[in-house]
């Protein structure tokens, strides 16, 4: 079956998820985070692609990306091809370290943009990789501690999403982290990672059928 065509379309706002191959880990330690990271903050200013959350587990990462002047598919062969070479350098392997392609869901900017970004940055909690809310605001995997002001992270898009939690840097950060702390009991959102897909003029369009409030 050949493969589907993608969306690639400047203001496109799409979700990314990349998984290891046969689900393996693709991060062994902070040193591999760190070094995944500072890739992708020196990739985004130069590609021009706007980052609105992101966080890296064990064997997969998501990134919540709108290209602009550069295609979503140059930044993320850039991004994949040069960590996989750093990887498996460091840790003598040889092979495909991710699963198939990326995964790219498109989705409207509004209204998911916010609940996009909750549910990317509530990951590394569900998955047990911070104890607590509190422990996640100064985690250094995610873009939640940067929107909280605890960590930098460059290249992340934080004004955008501030601005909408209100008009001071105070205010904002309380009523987000409010919004997310909301959402820690809602489990997995099936509609949030691609369940759920509409076929137009034989392209997969990606859309979400389900309002933001359960």
């Amino acid at each position: 079956m050949p493969r589907l065509a993608r969306l690639d379309i400047a203001g496109l706002l799409q979700h990314v998820i990349v998984r290891g191959i046969e689900r393996r880990d693709i991060f062994s330690d902070d040193i591999d985070r760190q070094n995944f990271v500072d890739r992708v903050s020196a990739l985004l200013p130069e590609t021009g692609i706007r980052c609105y959350a992101w966080a890296i587990l064990s064997n997969h990462f998501h990134l919540l990306l709108m290209p602009t002047s550069t295609p979503l598919a140059s930044f993320m062969r850039r991004l994949l091809t040069g960590y996989a070479v750093s990887f498996n350098r460091r840790h003598n392997r040889s092979g495909h370290l991710f699963q198939n392609r990326y995964k790219s869901i498109v989705c409207e900017e509004e209204p998911y943009l916010l609940e996009l970004v909750r549910y990317i940055h509530l990951n590394p909690l569900r998955a047990g990789m911070v104890a607590s809310l509190d422990e996640l605001d100064h985690d250094r995997w995610s873009g939640h501690a940067v929107l909280m002001g605890n960590r930098s992270f460059s290249g992340q898009d934080t004004n955008s999403i501030q601005e909408r939690y209100g008009n001071t840097l105070a205010t904002a950060q309380h009523n987000y982290r409010q919004f997310v702390s909301d959402g820690i009991t809602e489990g997995r959102r099936d509609e949030l990672v691609g369940r759920g897909l509409k076929r137009s003029q034989g392209i997969v369009k990606y859309h979400y059928f389900t309002q933001f409030q359960s």
